[in-house]
């Protein structure tokens, strides 16, 4: 067999699209290397939600143009959403690329890959599909590799906010949701295959079923769905928009068991001006009202966020809302960014007068404030005992340790794998220790 090297970038669903591409070229040929000099296909599968992913992109290509110099048969190709936004023009950047593959033509890798072969010219395939629904269809067969306890299922691609610093709705198109019996199969396949946990994707996934569907399912009608299909363990989803957050969905985290007590909920900044600039479309009381309804109908749900700092127009005054709105909410966890112009985005015409030194100073300290929400939360698990569905082991200082994730989303370390656990399992383990978002203990057996 031929060989393929597969570099992903980026979120959730470019892992999903990067895994739905290792199988599409499985049926054509292709294993999956983890040496790139080893391979006769290498692809990098991208990111351009931040200026930074992107150099990070351009700075691999210049890292690997030495292969294609030693050897001009391997076939090298950029995916995803850089590719989407910049198509040709990353010819003249990366003249050595063979060819260039947005998001919509995922399935047509095999054919991407043949064309180039058969024609020695490079190829752009980055235009939008016309379908007004979205499907990813079965693939008999699978690569020789082990199923992980966690799998993702992409449910909806796209958005239709258009926030004015996200590049989302022009990388990824317009919302388009897959039909809900084509989502359960799919589920079923992968719990066939071992999967413990499912964990839903989505651009804005709780937007799910909003439009294009034959038969209309609701999100949190697909969430209850779900739950019927026996094998699943734990369910969780990501990621999600504040204005698309139901009555419904809310209640459903009463209900349902399996839905892990655990909500990304991307709030961005603290403050209402700056909200309504960045056409969030909620105000920071909004938020908060959803916030305290989930809590009181789940009591012990965790909360993680995303956080722009140096948005166009932000005053230290405003920066210092964010934090106290942190500090409110008391996240778990959260991504925090500053912010840098993203092409075609209503914000790129904004002057970007927040000046970079000032930008890093907000950055770190919001840093700061997470990092001390984390801690407080962590130490309500000191000396207490968590379910953990472990991944595999962890290596640390030279011992050997299980890594797994609690309901909740934190990483787990433990001791305890001479009992014979393995990935897959579910085993309660006492914390000892919390250090950033892990904790650390002994397994109870």
């Amino acid at each position: 067999m031929k060989q393929v090297y597969i570099d992903t970038f980026g979120c959730q669903m470019n892992v999903a699209d990067s895994d739905r591409m290792e199988l599409l070229l499985f049926h054509s040929g292709y294993a999956r290397t983890t040496h790139m000099e080893d391979a006769d296909l290498i692809l990098v599968n991208t990111c351009s939600i931040r200026e930074k992913a992107e150099q990070k992109i351009f700075s691999l290509f210049g890292g690997i143009k030495h292969l294609k110099e030693a050897n001009s048969d391997v076939v090298m190709g950029l995916t995803g959403c850089l590719a989407q936004q910049e198509g040709e023009r990353l010819l003249k950047r990366i003249p050595f690329l063979d060819f260039i593959l947005g998001p919509d033509h995922v399935e047509h890798i095999p054919q991407a890959v043949d064309r180039v072969l058969e024609t020695q010219q490079p190829l752009t395939w980055n235009d939008f599909d016309k379908q007004k629904n979205y499907s990813i269809p079965e693939v008999s067969g699978q690569p020789q590799k082990a199923t992980h306890p966690s799998a993702f299922v992409n449910i909806i691609k796209g958005c239709d906010k258009f926030c004015t610093f996200c590049v989302v709705p022009f990388t990824r198109g317009r919302e388009k949701s897959r039909e809900a019996e084509e989502i359960y199969a799919e589920v079923r396949t992968l719990v066939n295959q071992g999967a413990k946990e499912i964990i839903l994707l989505g651009q804005n996934v709780n937007a799910y079923g909003k439009r294009g569907l034959e038969t209309p399912v609701a999100f949190h009608e697909l969430l209850y769905g779900i739950a019927e299909i026996p094998g699943v363990e734990r369910l969780r989803f990501t990621t999600s928009y504040p204005g698309d957050v139901t009555p419904e969905l809310l209640q459903a985290y009463a209900d349902l068991d399996i839905l892990v007590n655990h909500l990304h909920l991307p709030a961005q900044s603290g403050n209402n001006r700056i909200l309504q600039v960045m056409r969030r479309g909620n105000t920071v009381e909004e938020y908060m009202a959803l916030i305290e309804t989930l809590k009181t109908q789940t009591p012990d749900i965790e909360l993680s966020t995303d956080i722009i700092v140096g948005f166009p127009g932000e005053t230290e005054s405003e920066f210092e809302d964010t934090l106290k709105f942190m500090e409110q909410v008391g996240f778990s966890s959260s991504y925090m960014f500053c912010y840098s112009p993203r092409p075609n985005t209503p914000a790129a015409e904004f002057l970007d007068d927040v000046p970079e030194p000032v930008k890093k100073e907000r950055l770190q300290r919001t840093i700061e404030c997470q990092s001390r929400l984390t801690q407080i939360q962590g130490e309500k698990y000191l000396g207490k005992e968590v379910e953990v569905l472990i991944e595999g082991h962890a290596t640390r200082k030279g011992t050997r340790f299980m890594k797994g994730r609690n309901p909740h989303y934190w990483q787990v370390h433990f001791s305890g794998d001479e009992n014979g656990f393995g990935p897959g399992d579910r085993v309660k383990v006492r914390v000892e220790a919390v250090s950033g978002h892990t904790l650390r203990g002994q397994a109870v057996v």
